[in-house]
């Protein structure tokens, strides 16, 4: 613990298990409070209420559907009259792809997928900016991407589409930013031992199978994602924006080996 974070409050979205629940823990034990969402699983989010605490922050859970602009809005006020106005918004809430095909996908299915993994960080960063330039301006959004950004997966169109809409929204937001000395940077995981890879987490035969095309030949943990998700919210990266951190023990740089 350095307090890297003292005296700031974070949201991150999406913080009832996995990555989000890893980065609350360890923006707590850099000295910052967290507003913790979750959508369905209120047990995971308490949990997650509890590590933040034991670390000395303080915390709000707060139900949020990041689909609804009104939810959203509903958040940053919360967190306003509870912790404070937010420095901190990482935007990791996010649904996975259902595995069909362009001509096979129902309109709703493409929708359900855009609408969280980019219209809710959209309307996040729209409520955080507004939020901050009242309160005179810096700050640090972070976007969890994916390698996806960059590597399609055939039947997975609206999780690809919208990561990669995602990764071009901070790029535009670090101009538009910049005046307000806002950062605005992605964090694009390979795959992590999260709910997403429950599969991986429980059967080993499958984990090894899965990470055959990764150089360093394991998943990542959540933990390490936290850790740059804190150097991000940091002073110390006070002159990075615009970037992708792409973490995934060597994947994206695998592609068209033994073509």
């Amino acid at each position: 613990m350095t307090d890297r974070l003292k005296g700031k409050t974070a949201i991150v979205t999406g913080s009832d298990s996995g990555m989000g629940q890893a980065m609350a823990e360890a923006f707590a034990e850099e000295g910052a409070d967290v507003a913790i969402t979750y959508f369905h699983d209120q047990d995971g989010a308490n949990e997650t209420r509890r590590k933040v605490e034991a670390k000395g922050g303080r915390a709000i859970v707060v139900q949020l559907d990041v689909r609804k602009p009104d939810d959203v809005e509903r958040l940053l006020q919360e967190t306003q009259e509870k912790l404070g106005t937010p420095y901190i918004l990482v935007n990791d809430a996010g649904i996975d792809s259902t595995g069909k095909q362009v001509p096979d996908m129902p309109a709703e299915d493409w929708d359900n997928e855009m609408k969280t993994n980019l219209y809710g960080p959209f309307y996040c960063c729209q409520h955080f900016i507004r939020a901050r330039r009242q309160a005179g301006g810096n700050g640090k959004i972070i976007n969890i991407t994916s390698v996806h950004q960059e590597i399609p997966r055939a039947g997975a169109a609206g999780y690809d589409v919208a990561k990669g809409g995602l990764r071009n929204l901070t790029r535009t937001l670090c101009l538009e930013l910049a005046p307000d000395h806002i950062n605005v940077n992605n964090i694009a995981p390979g795959m992590v031992l999260t709910p997403f890879n429950q599969k991986a987490i429980d059967d080993p035969k499958v984990r090894e199978e899965q990470v055959k095309s990764i150089p360093w030949k394991r998943a990542a943990e959540p933990w390490e994602i936290a850790k740059l998700a804190v150097y991000l919210a940091s002073e110390d990266a006070d002159y990075v924006t615009g970037q992708t951190f792409t973490i995934d023990g060597g994947l994206s740089m695998n592609l068209g080996q033994g073509a």
